[in-house]
């Protein structure tokens, strides 16, 4: 048997076989990609942005006395 018929035969008895092990793998897939989509979203965007956005300048206009009232 070869490698791919393997790794089919594999694949379709670990997770094709039973629906619910099927939709499983299905939702966990999309929860981790979403995650990891909106991370390296967020990473390009601070890095496209940096020195623009209010957590690179709050220091400017926010002193330690108006730190303290909040």
């Amino acid at each position: 048997m070869s490698l791919g018929a393997r790794f089919s035969s594999g694949l379709f008895n670990g997770i094709f076989r039973r629906n619910a092990v099927f939709l499983t793998s299905v939702f966990a897939g999309a929860f981790a990609f979403e995650l990891a989509f909106e991370a390296g979203t967020n990473t390009l965007w601070d890095s496209w942005n940096k020195g623009r956005q209010w957590k690179d300048i709050k220091h400017k206009y926010i002193t330690a006395d108006e730190d303290d009232d909040e």
